[in-house]
Order: structure tokens, then C-alpha cells, then sequence
């Protein structure tokens, strides 16, 4: 079988990066305190252990899945009407606590992140699990800097399903094999790679096994580094 050569090329010449689409919580900025504080409100009412390592597995993880983890630890089972009064009563509380979020609780080195794909005419996406991400990133102060931003509400599935990416790509207006993606949870990365992404992890490289690239932070977040490594993957 013969290699059409040209038709590779063209191929490979094709591939660029049309979009970066953002998670929020522990990539631009970190609720993720908040998020336990809240939660572990709601398991201390059920009387059930919620800590630190709990936390952590939900990263990534809508509210209604976080509950039923909390519920499930518990082995315990409630009402629709009792399961949406906790949903309701750990929301309100969250809302309260970001109240205090502001711009400098916006991560370092995102701002200039932001200013080198714009220069780059390349366009900013949000695909967070949270129904609260609009709110939050109008209060960081760069809610006017993204070209779309995902709605958790309107997706069928939850991360690590790959919804969330994929209708923000559409919102966009751009191929997902042409997006790359920015996560800090395990979940996260899975969504990403489902979509047919290429996925850059924030955070430690032995647990974001999955991902194509990892940075510890967004301040070595390096955009050249990641385009070139995003288009010899295509190769």
C-alpha cells in the first residue's frame, strides 16, 4: 500500500491550533478550598468522615456526582426533595464564600497566558464543571477575555465525559482535534483526551498520568512548548 506523501502533508499542515479551553478551579484560580469548606458542611450534617483526600477526587466532578460520592461513603440514601435541599444548602453557602474572590486571586502567570494566545489569534475557551464559573470569573475580572464559555447546565454528561469540551469547541466554531486542553483533575484529562484533544495537565505529573503535557503551574505555563509538542503529536 502506497503512502500519498503529499496528501500527509497537507494533512499535517492543516493541523494548527485554533482554541485553548480552560478548566477554572485550580487552573485560573483556586476554589477548591471553598468547594471542601462547603462540602464538608453538608457530610458533617449527614455524619459522614469528609477530608482533604475526599476533596480531591471530586476535582473535576459536578455537584450532583459530589453529593452522591458523600452519600455513597455513607452508605446513604435520600429523597429527591431531601437531595436537592443539600444541593441548594451547599451551593448557597459556596456563593457566600466566593463573594470574597476578586482579581487577585487569579492565578499568576494567566494573564500573560491569555495575552500571548490572543496575540497569537488563538481563541480562549471555559469548559468548567461548575454552574457557578460565569459568576467567578466576572468577579477575577477576565470574564472578557474568553471568546466562549461552556455551560455545565446545558451538557448531558459530567467530566470525565467529554461534553463540556466538546460543546464549547462548537461554541467556538472550531474541530476539537484542533483544541487544546487545560486541566488540573484526573477527570478533567480524561474529558479532554475523550474529546479528541490534546491535553495539558496543571499540576503533578504522577497523577496526571494521562495527560500529553504537565506544568506544575500556570506560571511555566510555556504556550510555545505547547503548540510545538500539540503539533508533532499530529505527526
Amino acid at each position: 500500500m502506497k503512502i500519498n506523501r503529499k496528501s500527509r502533508l497537507a494533512e499535517k499542515e492543516m493541523m494548527t491550533t485554533s482554541a485553548v479551553i480552560f478548566d477554572l478551579d485550580g487552573v485560573l484560580t483556586d476554589t477548591a478550598e471553598f468547594h471542601f469548606i462547603a462540602w464538608q458542611a453538608i457530610a458533617n450534617k449527614l455524619n459522614v468522615t469528609f477530608d482533604k483526600e475526599d476533596n480531591e477526587k471530586l476535582k473535576g466532578v459536578d455537584r450532583e456526582n459530589s453529593l452522591k460520592y458523600i452519600l455513597a461513603k455513607g452508605h446513604l440514601a435520600v429523597g429527591t426533595t431531601m437531595f436537592e435541599q443539600l444541593l441548594k444548602e451547599k451551593n448557597d453557602q459556596y456563593l457566600t464564600l466566593i463573594n470574597e474572590v476578586n482579581p487577585s486571586h487569579l492565578f499568576d502567570g494567566v494573564l500573560n497566558c491569555f495575552a500571548t494566545l490572543k496575540k497569537s489569534n488563538v481563541k480562549i475557551g471555559l469548559a468548567s464543571a461548575s454552574k457557578n464559573a460565569s459568576l467567578v470569573i466576572s468577579k477575577l475580572g477576565i470574564e472578557h477575555l474568553f471568546d466562549f464559555i461552556g455551560d455545565a447546565a446545558s451538557v448531558a454528561n459530567s467530566k470525565p465525559a467529554p461534553d463540556i469540551f466538546l460543546s464549547v469547541a462548537h461554541g467556538l466554531n472550531v474541530l476539537p482535534k484542533n483544541c487544546i486542553g487545560v486541566e488540573d483533575a484526573v477527570a478533567g484529562v480524561s474529558a479532554i483526551k475523550s474529546a479528541n484533544m490534546f491535553a495539558v495537565g496543571i499540576g503533578d505529573n504522577q497523577i496526571l498520568t494521562q495527560a500529553d503535557l504537565v506544568f506544575p503551574n500556570m506560571s511555566e505555563f510555556d504556550f510555545k512548548r505547547v503548540e510545538t509538542a500539540f503539533l508533532l503529536s499530529a505527526t
